[in-house]
């Protein structure tokens, strides 16, 4: 299994478009045989928040989004990848993206679970 994990930064001012934004893809990764295991935007903490390692460790910041989702392989990723580069629902949620701006840059990184 292969699991992609995308970071976005995002513009607080328009968490509204970059939810919309995530449930589109939600759906259309699951729609190519994808497992979404969800969007994550920023949240209010906790006022007693604690850190495990105070010396090292601190709040992150206000605008970072996460994502994550997984197929069997890299081989089922990349017919994904292929599939949604000619798919008109993929299409609209990409320049639904380029109209709201409603994130401003984003990393890919695949991983693999630590069993």
């Amino acid at each position: 299994m292969i699991t992609c994990y995308l970071s976005y930064i995002i513009d607080p001012d328009k968490l509204a478009e970059f939810e919309h934004y995530a449930r589109l893809w939600t759906s259309l990764v699951e729609k190519f045989g994808g497992t979404h295991h969800g969007y994550f935007v920023p949240s209010e903490a906790p006022v007693s928040a604690e850190f495990s390692f105070p010396d090292i460790g601190g709040p992150g910041p206000n605008n970072l989004a996460v994502a994550l989702f997984s197929f069997p392989g890299v081989t089922e990723y990349e017919q994904f990848r292929q599939n949604a580069a000619d798919d008109a629902e993929c299409q609209a949620a990409t320049n639904y993206q380029k109209k709201t701006n409603c994130f401003l840059k984003y990393e890919r990184s695949f991983m693999r679970r630590v069993a």
